[in-house]
């Protein structure tokens, strides 16, 4: 039975180019995908069945497809459909390693969202990674990366305090950890060392990046530092394996 998808109405703060039905239809139906209702490799309804759920001409529907064709969401076969993609981003990792700008180097649109928040203690692997004394205290994070309506990572992120006191509130606003960094003096920052397993997630995980837990994923630890060399976030990050490749980048840019 074919699942019939609703438009939102509008915010009024949404950029003009939301506000179009094309691109509303668009962000629905990559919402749609992001939430399972429609599977890799599954196929679309068709634009006429499409055009007649939105109250839209077909024209309409060909130009929402075709932004999220041109997205990576769905591949269109002539004479036979649209299909769901095989979603698969390539992040870089990198000296310097930032989400959005590897999003946007593939044509997508995303950011990061904060899950859960604490202020709590070091623990003794914490303080070794971020050079404080042991039991001191850290600001940790969980943390949603988003690509084009897909959740790509989940990350624990732990930042030292009190340097960092405003870090969840600016992070929330912005869904950006480089302006959340620089909101407390930090202009620049590289990253000092990662390191890369394949494992199960945990259930929880699983859940938050909409996938089996029988499916692996790539964990990712890391330390980023200040241009002092301090170092200023230590990160824990699980992968979805079947949306994200992952790149070492050797340079310094």
């Amino acid at each position: 039975m074919t699942k019939l998808l609703t438009l939102s109405p509008p915010l009024p703060d949404t950029p003009r180019e939301h506000h179009s039905f094309w691109a509303r239809i668009a962000n629905e139906l990559a919402e749609a995908i992001a939430r399972g209702v429609y599977e890799p490799g599954q196929r679309l309804p068709s634009e006429h069945v499409l055009a007649e759920q939105y109250g839209v001409n077909r024209h309409t529907i060909r130009r929402s497809l075709a932004s999220m064709c041109q997205k990576g969401l769905v591949r269109i076969t002539q004479g036979s459909g649209t299909y769901v993609e095989d979603f698969a981003v390539d992040l870089i990792i990198g000296k310097r390693t930032r989400h959005r700008q590897s999003l946007a180097q593939a044509g997508l649109r995303g950011g990061l969202e904060v899950q859960d928040a604490q202020r709590t203690r070091a623990t003794a692997a914490q303080a070794q990674a971020l050079q404080v004394p042991a039991r001191s205290a850290v600001l940790r994070l969980q943390v949603l990366g988003v690509g084009a309506g897909q959740p790509l990572h989940v990350s624990d992120r732990v930042f030292p305090l009190p340097r960092f006191d405003r870090l969840e509130a600016v992070l929330r606003e912005t869904g950006s950890i480089t302006d959340a960094f620089s909101a407390h003096g930090v202009a620049d920052y590289t990253r000092k060392e990662s390191r890369i397993t394949a494992q199960l997630p945990s259930p929880a995980v699983a859940a938050l990046l909409k996938q089996p837990a029988s499916r692996p994923v790539l964990f990712v630890t890391s330390v980023n530092i200040d241009s002092a060399g301090v170092p200023i976030e230590f990160g824990s990050t699980w992968f979805a394996g079947d949306r994200v490749k992952l790149t070492v980048a050797h340079d310094d840019h």
